[in-house]
């Protein structure tokens, strides 16, 4: 299983909801029943409908953790952007540099250049190497790059 800091992440959220499904909302929909006529009872309801959240929640993380345990990282390319690689570019209007991240969509944050590689931007990136040329089209504008700096998930930490 690749060793990424997401699937950790993810998994502390299973076993948190698993937690809560086993225990905490066993209890809940107990003491709820206790009060009486179900069919009036909102509190029963409430935990009854954050169970079926809960159950359904655990099932779509297992299957993402499913998924992302097939992740071969030495498939990953070396020398061209791919998943885990940080690539600086450098607008060749203004000069302006950027640094992107290519993330897991559940990493995404654009603001701090961590993109998807769905992305406008990450489509642009993906499989290019330094001193290629990037075109990044967005619906309201296309900008050329070019690729100053890469560092690839096989490179080390700077």
């Amino acid at each position: 299983m690749a060793d990424l800091p997401i699937i950790k992440k993810l998994e502390a959220e299973v076993e948190a909801l698993d937690r809560e499904f086993r225990i905490t909302l066993p209890r809940l929909i107990r003491e709820a029943a206790a009060q009486g006529d179900l069919s009036d009872n909102a509190e029963y309801r409430s935990a009854k409908q954050r169970q079926e959240f809960v159950n359904a929640r655990i099932t779509q993380l297992k299957q993402r953790l499913s998924g992302l345990a097939m992740i071969n990282l030495a498939s990953i390319p070396k020398d061209r952007a791919g998943f885990g690689s940080r690539v600086t570019l450098e607008d060749a209007d203004t000069g302006e540099e950027k640094v992107f991240r290519l993330v897991l969509p559940e990493e995404v944050d654009a603001p701090l250049g961590l993109i998807s590689a769905g992305s406008p931007v990450g489509q642009a990136i993906v499989g290019k190497q330094e001193n290629d040329e990037v075109v990044i089209r967005t619906p309201s504008v296309t900008r050329t790059y070019l690729v100053v700096k890469l560092r690839t998930i096989h490179d080390p930490d700077e």
